[in-house]
């Protein structure tokens, strides 16, 4: 588990603007956006490249290996 400091996830989302607006932006549910953040990455590298861009991030900080 990522320490809370080291959630790149978290980060993107907070420089979005909070996961109300990560969540529309997406096109996806709050709850997607919060299990995003406790699972620590995105599972879809198209999502994950799409979530990377809004935030200005590298897609490799959000999808780890």
């Amino acid at each position: 588990m990522n320490n809370e400091n080291q959630n790149h996830i978290r980060q993107a989302v907070n420089k979005i603007g909070g996961a109300t607006i990560t969540s529309n932006l997406m096109e996806v549910s709050n709850g997607c956006v919060y299990n995003w953040i406790k699972q620590g990455r995105v599972n879809n590298i198209h999502t994950a490249r799409k979530l990377a861009e809004l935030a200005a991030m590298p897609v490799e900080l959000l999808r780890p290996f």
